[in-house]
């Protein structure tokens, strides 16, 4: 059984989907949800479906001894960023090399980086004029949005489309296919596929 923990910081329609998504399997489940932000509510959305969620600051998930006996309890093999927006510390890379992924709502290496996060980041795919936008799924580095990509999905956008409906059509893929990608990389860890 592979164990996921899903670092989250708002609504938390990925980490619904991706509970959803691996719900009653015995190879793979969502373990644990972290939240950044005790308003988030991803927390709720978590907990309604039965996986523990709990908040950690900043400073608690900056420090190894707050983080790492948390996810040796829970039995973390792996961790998925889903709308999380703060810098995963070094020390959690480390002990988890290749094995921390994030999704980022726009064709990476477009639109990424310090302060590209939500409505900003379809706010800067309309600024530019863009004709597509998608998601990217990468491996979490110690640069913003600077890991390796792993998938990328693109849709079209006409000039008409305001940065919500940009918004929209992106989530719309996040939905379709976060939770595969993630099942994807996990079966490759294992050496499944």
């Amino acid at each position: 059984m592979t164990k996921i923990a899903i670092f989250v910081s708002g609504n938390g329609t990925n980490c619904e989907n991706i509970i959803r998504h691996f719900s009653g399997r015995d190879d793979i489940s969502v373990a644990l949800v972290v939240s950044n932000r005790d308003d988030a509510y991803a927390l709720v959305r978590a907990r309604n479906l039965g996986v523990p969620a709990v908040v950690k600051k900043k400073a608690e998930l900056n420090d190894p001894s707050q983080m790492l006996p948390l996810l040796t309890q829970y039995g973390i093999d792996f961790i998925v960023l889903a709308g999380f927006l703060l810098m995963v510390p070094d020390y959690m890379i480390e002990a988890y090399p290749r094995r921390i992924i994030n999704i980022h709502p726009a064709l990476l290496p477009k639109h990424g980086g310090k302060g590209m996060w939500g409505m900003h980041v379809h706010e800067a795919v309309k600024a530019a004029g863009d004709t597509e936008t998608g998601m990217t799924v990468h491996w979490v580095s110690s640069v913003c949005d600077g890991g390796e990509i792993i998938a990328q999905y693109s849709t079209p956008i006409s000039p008409d489309d305001t940065p919500h409906d940009i918004a929209d059509k992106e989530h719309v893929l996040e939905m379709r296919y976060f939770p595969e990608v993630i099942e994807k990389v996990v079966l490759e860890m294992r050496g499944e596929i």
